[in-house]
């Protein structure tokens, strides 16, 4: 059964787990979430539902100090989302062979895997577009920043959309943005861990905790117009493991108005 906390009980906890330590990671998962996972065992919660009562609503991050890995912060796919934008027009249009296609996949299956950001294009010609007057972020696509490795593709491409921008484009509202971002993340424990290992097994520190509160779009905006936020795009052929905002490590605090050390 899940163990109830209130904030401050919930403080005190994750005081004692930074008391603890270095604490092996039990978990058969070695990606990068298992830091976040290993704390939730510890707090004895399951998917993230920290169980607050008589308190409004908390996310609990946590991130790896020292790299420069990215990690989710929302999972949410672009307008017009009747469309289904990802997986009937940028993968069947946009789309190059898997890398396990003829493999593990059939030899039709194709990509679209990539994460782009606000200030260049990607090798493949694509950029987030912060539209302020529109309220909007945006997809777009310039042939003509493709790279000339990828050529024989941008070929196919000429042939199966042309080599005009995306249209339509797809889109974030920024209300919608902020809708489903205020939800999920108004308030958040944001908690950073050392690792190392030794003798094949990894280790977690957690040492730093901050209490975040007042979710802010206009440092949201801000921050993918600054690339500490990107998108990243995860489709294939047979599955959209869907699309993503992340934020490079350690800048989560820049999105709140409050922020307070533990």
């Amino acid at each position: 059964m899940t163990a109830l906390f209130t904030k401050e009980s919930l403080i005190t906890r994750l005081r004692e787990i930074r008391q603890q330590g270095w604490i092996e990671n039990t978990r058969n998962s070695k990606n990068s979430g298992s830091v976040g996972n290993i704390l939730e065992d510890l707090l004895g919660i399951t998917e993230n539902n920290l169980p607050l009562p008589n308190a409004a609503e908390w996310e609990l991050k946590c991130h790896r100090l020292g790299t420069n890995s990215l990690t989710t912060l929302l999972h949410i796919e672009p307008s017009p989302r009747a469309l289904k934008f990802v997986s009937n027009v940028l993968l069947p249009k946009y789309g190059w062979p898997h890398q396990e296609a003829g493999k593990r996949y059939s030899e039709q299956e194709k990509s679209f895997r990539q994460t782009i950001c606000n200030t260049r294009y990607s090798d493949r010609g694509f950029k987030v577009v912060v539209d302020r007057n529109l309220q909007k972020i945006l997809i777009s696509f310039c042939s003509k920043s493709v790279s000339e490795r990828h050529s024989d593709w941008l070929g196919k491409i000429a042939i199966a959309a042309g080599l005009d921008d995306l249209d339509p484009q797809p889109y974030w509202g920024f209300q919608d943005i902020y809708h489903k971002a205020g939800g999920k993340l108004l308030n958040c424990f944001f908690i950073g861990a050392t690792t190392k290992k030794e003798q094949g097994k990894e280790f977690f520190k957690y040492e730093s905790i901050y209490q975040l509160s007042d979710f802010s779009l206009e440092r949201f905006i801000t921050a993918i117009e600054k690339d500490d936020i990107l998108i990243d795009f995860d489709a294939r052929t047979g599955h959209n493991h869907g699309t993503k905002f992340r934020f490079r490590n350690g800048s989560l605090p820049e999105l709140y108005e409050n922020v307070k050390e533990i």
